[in-house]
């Protein structure tokens, strides 16, 4: 079986990771950076469109 990811961004300092979609909030949820603490909705660290979708397949 293939592990899927989606790769996030951080708007505020650019750190850029990866993390399992069933390991995230919903889309729509707020969320924290872990490196700057900056929050907003997890919608707005995903890198692309492509990300997003993965996630909300998993939701």
């Amino acid at each position: 079986m293939v592990e899927a990811f989606v790769r996030l961004l951080c708007p505020e300092c650019s750190k850029d990771w990866e993390e399992g979609p069933t390991d995230l909030p919903g889309h729509r949820e707020n969320f924290s950076c872990p490196s700057c603490h900056a929050t907003r909705r997890l919608a707005e660290f995903m890198r692309t469109e492509r990300d997003l979708d993965t996630l909300k397949q998993f939701q």
